[in-house]
């Protein structure tokens, strides 16, 4: 039996169309691509971290809520919010709870992520 903890060393994200999804969470995220595979793109780790995007095509639509979800940070979260709808995201609702404040947000495909304020 081993000590040693799993290590997250990528989200992969099911999409129809890896090169969209990699192309906005690039301009989101200021990652790059770091490997293509046949029906794979895996990106550069996010800044600060060890952990990687990684889109992974699949034939269905995404057709329900995501059991899991990215939250992202940035100091301007309403700039953040209006990047991310100027690059084909959608803004679904606002929240607020105990001093904390986050926007729920899809990408082009339909994946929920949400922004919160980072000071």
């Amino acid at each position: 039996m081993t000590t040693v903890p799993v290590r997250v060393q990528a989200v992969m994200i099911d999409c129809r169309d890896p090169e969209a999804l990699m192309s906005f969470w690039s301009d989101v995220a200021g990652v790059e691509v770091a490997g293509r595979y046949p029906d794979y793109i895996f990106s550069t780790p996010l800044p600060g971290t060890h952990i990687s995007l990684a889109f992974q095509r699949v034939p269905e639509d995404k057709l329900v809520k995501n059991r899991l979800h990215l939250d992202v940070g940035h100091p301007d979260r309403e700039a953040a919010i209006a990047k991310v709808v100027a690059l084909g995201g959608t803004r679904v609702a606002d929240h607020t709870e105990g001093g904390a404040a986050w926007t729920v947000m899809t990408d082009p495909e339909g994946n929920e992520f949400c922004i919160t304020a980072i000071h």
